[in-house]
């Protein structure tokens, strides 16, 4: 029997922990994407818009990339809440 509820617990850990990953891996790639590919390979292209008056490559360089970050912040935290409780872990 502890054999058996040892590999239910193992299996969720695994779960938690791969979606964990998955997440994480995801946000990570959506800031290089802002901050990497809008701020700098990105640059020329859309300096030809722009927001109050700023080339958007250079909003996106110095202000973007930093928005972008506390945004992914706030994500990570509420999907990481029902990541938890759904394996129960939660607080």
């Amino acid at each position: 029997m502890a054999e058996g509820g040892e590999r239910e617990e193992g299996a969720g850990a695994k779960d938690y922990w791969r979606r964990n990953v998955r997440l994480l891996a995801g946000l990570m790639t959506m800031w290089f994407i802002v901050s990497f590919g809008f701020g700098i390979l990105l640059r020329g292209w859309l300096d030809q818009f722009s927001i109050a008056g700023y080339p958007l490559g250079f909003w996106f360089a110095q202000q973007g990339s930093i928005y972008a970050f506390i945004i992914l912040i706030f994500i990570y935290v509420f999907r990481m809440r029902a990541i938890e409780r759904t394996h129960d872990v939660d607080d």
